[in-house]
């Protein structure tokens, strides 16, 4: 979640006047680490994942699971058992926004060689053991990406009601600030935004249309006109930052060897990221309603949408220095590395006076707007007693606008008088069911790095076309039938690598235009004449390797999984759930998840995610470990 300084924080127009402060002295931050180690060189491959869980509990009398929010309290026992006791415990945990959500990471990096892919999986286990351990009866460890019902009456244990009109820091119709985590960079970044956004944020999303869903559907909310105003026909609305950031997702971040691979880096997986998203497509259902959008990133980029009418374009500017074309949560807006240069065709607003002082200092044009660029935007939380700092020794200024410029890739600066390197994070995964899956699509991510800086593969699109497939990417079942823009001669200047990889004859393009329209089954598994598919290149880059068995086992099965998700052999996790819900009893083919159909459908993905039950729809056969049981949930009855 970013920078969780401790202290007093500051309302939103104490927090505003600070905002030149903290941009101005964020800066001089950031020059400090640049200078002190732009050269550096040679750092190895360190990488990590991010697991975010969900609290559920199961009332199997009433047929009810809501979440339970006493993550503070699991989280304070998880870190005394381990990392206060052993600094080199396996497992780290941190907070999320949601009172019913914790993150677990691995407790070390995992390093660079080929039998480290092997224990990512065990490592996830022992998280998802550790955290279960300390659950009360009928109590479970999810890895859902988003609660069906969240938001709905009676959706949290204890009940809590939310408080649209008393103080409060959502105003939420339906959220109530209970559910937000205790810790008090939470909500203060919720009541900011809203503060400096003039009115609550505003989702809406498409509703799924079944036989019986009501059409036009319309919402209407006698005792808000806010929300009347606000909410859409046939769409589900909501109106509070715990609908966006109360999402569970899966992150990766590696370090490279030099600024220089970290911007290479950084580029080439931008454009691979709306491709993952939607193969890890897993959240089709928002405040007990049935969505027609498999994926949450538009939903969290609307929940913290802080820009003004005047940013958004709806006034003219007055108040507001910019016009800002996206939230501070959505895809990246500009490349890093010179060879993105010419494909970055967005229109990129920045800060003037930032970017000419970075060039000043020396820093080249690519890297100061996209620094200039996020400091067009206001700090949202300040503490009183992090106000002034020594620039040349801390980054919290720094820190505080670039850990909340929520983008689909982020690039990592090392942290002040440290041995971290330059790093990258990846973000726009969805969390899976299962450690299995979770693993394999780090696995892949990971592996692709390596392939990327091997064979230096060039995935460059321009980036209006990445834009358009982050659109694509979260609609309905994306990977069967979304059609994404990509590159068709990724092994620059014909240098084929493996069988088919080029296009190119003789080092020349045999089309004028570099990147075509492709299925996610082309991209991901190739097709004959047309694209060599990242598996098999993947494979080929196994098969020049030297590798265990047991590892290269794991990684082929892996692999595996994300070719069957990419082919339609295999369900995402989202078009599981749909054809669950579209099968049960209680459902009306009215687009509603009722209460029993939530228990029913969270029952499973618990027994699916402790190995208890099958799932050959979303898993196929022949990949899992051992089984172990790692929750306390009892049985249904």
């Amino acid at each position: 979640m970013g920078l969780l300084s401790q202290g007093s924080p500051l309302s939103w127009e104490e927090t505003k006047r600070h905002a030149d402060h903290v941009r101005r002295h964020g800066i001089l931050q950031f020059l400090h680490i640049y200078h002190a180690v732009k050269e550096r060189h040679k750092d190895v491959l360190k990488w990590g994942d991010e697991v975010e869980y969900m609290l559920v509990s199961f009332d199997h009398q009433n047929k009810k699971a809501r979440v339970v929010l006493n993550g503070e309290e699991i989280l304070e026992a998880l870190q005394e058992k381990g990392e206060r006791k052993n600094p080199n415990h396996p497992t780290l945990w941190r907070p999320e926004y949601g009172s019913y959500m914790i993150e677990g990471t691995p407790g070390q990096p995992y390093g660079g060689t080929m039998s480290e892919f092997n224990t990512v999986e065990d490592n996830m286990r022992k998280r998802r053991q550790e955290a279960s351990s300390l659950l009360k009866e009928n109590e479970a460890l999810c890895t859902i990406t988003s609660f069906p019902r969240l938001g709905c009456p009676g959706f949290t244990v204890p009940d809590y009601k939310p408080t649209p009109v008393e103080g409060g820091a959502s105003k939420s119709l339906f959220f109530p600030d209970e559910a937000i985590n205790k810790h008090p960079r939470f909500s203060t970044l919720t009541r900011n935004i809203r503060h400096r956004r003039g009115e609550k944020v505003v989702i809406n999303v498409p509703i799924f249309k079944d036989k019986n869903t009501p059409f036009p559907f319309i919402e209407t909310f006698p005792q808000d006109d806010e929300a009347t105003q606000a909410a859409q026909p046939n769409h589900i609305y909501m109106d509070a930052m715990g609908f966006g950031m109360g999402n569970c997702c899966l992150q990766v971040t590696f370090q490279a060897c030099s600024i220089s691979e970290a911007r290479y880096l950084y580029d080439q997986l931008a454009t691979i990221c709306p491709i993952v998203m939607a193969l890890s497509a897993s959240s089709p259902f928002y405040r007990g309603y049935v969505s027609d959008i498999d994926c949450r990133w538009g939903v969290i980029s609307a929940s913290v949408d802080d820009r003004t009418r005047e940013e958004r374009g709806l006034e003219p500017l007055k108040n507001n220095s910019y016009r800002i074309s996206k939230s501070r949560y959505d895809s990246i807006d500009s490349y890093l590395s010179k060879c993105g240069e010419k494909y970055n065709d967005i229109d990129l607003t920045k800060d003037k006076e930032i970017y000419e002082r970075l060039l000043k200092e020396g820093i080249d044009h690519l890297l100061a707007q996209h620094i200039a660029h996020l400091f067009i935007r206001d700090p949202l939380t300040l503490f009183e007693e992090k106000i002034h700092l020594d620039d040349a020794n801390e980054s919290d200024h720094f820190e505080n606008i670039q850990s909340t410029n929520w983008q689909t890739m982020r690039f990592k600066p090392p942290p002040p008088n440290s041995d971290i390197g330059w790093r990258v994070e990846f973000r726009p995964m969805e969390v899976q069911l299962t450690d299995f899956e979770n693993s394999a699509y780090v696995v892949f991510v990971v592996l692709l790095t390596r392939v990327i800086l091997s064979y230096k593969l060039d995935f460059l699109i321009p980036l209006s076309k990445v834009d358009e497939n982050m659109k694509v990417a979260q609609k309905r079942d994306a990977v069967l039938h979304g059609l994404f823009y990509f590159r068709k001669d990724i092994c620059k200047g014909g240098t084929a690598v493996v069988d088919g990889c080029s296009t190119a004859q003789n080092g020349t393009e045999t089309d004028t235009e570099e990147f075509t329209l492709m299925s996610i089954d082309t991209i991901i598994n190739g097709k004959e004449g047309a694209f060599p598919g990242l598996i098999p290149i993947l494979n080929s880059y196994l098969e020049n390797m030297e590798v265990d068995v047991d590892t290269r086992c794991s990684i082929l099965n892996y692999l595996k999984l994300i070719k069957k998700r990419a082919s339609g052999e295999l369900m995402t996790a989202a078009r599981w759930m749909r054809e669950f819900v579209s099968k049960h009893p209680d459902y009306k083919q009215d687009s509603v998840i009722t209460d029993e159909i939530n228990y029913s459908l969270l029952w499973e993905c618990n027994k699916i995610a402790n190995e208890l039950s099958e799932c050959p729809e979303l898993l196929g056969s022949g990949f899992k470990k051992a089984k172990y049981s790692g929750n306390k949930t009892g049985s249904s009855s």
